[in-house]
């Protein structure tokens, strides 16, 4: 399983870049699996009132719920990366928005003083609002997911190494 990471502020172009990358991946034949990471504070998928609320009130760590055309897990706390991945069995896994968890990261900015106050070493590529103004920054390739999709799966396919035990991030 090969699993990275797009990061960026909002409106800097991840969402679009993962649906395209997902696309692109899953037309040449991958599975393709994501985790979107939420940042709101009140954010839940369990609303007050519902059964599987109620069932979360009464003490029930672990819910499934169960309809026709989907299946939900719902668990009473945040899990770690190491464990949200133990449910994938997908070639490639997209984090959206995960900083926490050492993995390869494609980086989607506005503005060069974006890419300076988040680029580390994990960065392997840069994408988003500022495909429009530069094709590479410092040794980096930059991607037009709307223009390049091919060029950057291919990017991904040779860069993105299988997955390695997570090393957590100190910063």
């Amino acid at each position: 399983m090969k699993v990275f990471s797009v990061v960026g502020v909002s409106g800097s172009g991840k969402t679009t870049a993962i649906e395209v990358i997902i696309k692109e991946l899953s037309r040449r034949g991958y599975s393709v699996g994501s985790v979107k990471e939420i940042h709101y504070e009140q954010f839940t998928m369990d609303k007050p009132g519902t059964d599987t609320n109620r069932h979360r009130q009464a003490g029930s760590k672990l819910i499934a719920a169960r309809g026709l055309y989907e299946t939900d897990l719902l668990f009473g706390e945040r899990l770690s990366m190491d464990k949200i991945l133990k449910f994938y069995d997908h070639d490639f896994v997209i984090l959206e928005g995960v900083t926490d968890f050492v993995v390869p990261k494609l980086l989607c900015v506005r503005s060069k003083q974006e890419i300076e106050e988040r680029i580390d070493p994990t960065v392997f590529a840069l994408s988003g609002v500022i495909a429009k103004y530069l094709d590479r920054y410092e040794g980096l390739p930059v991607f037009d997911p709307l223009k390049d999709a091919q060029k950057l799966a291919d990017y991904i396919e040779a860069r993105v190494p299988r997955v390695l035990p997570n090393i957590p991030n100190p910063g």
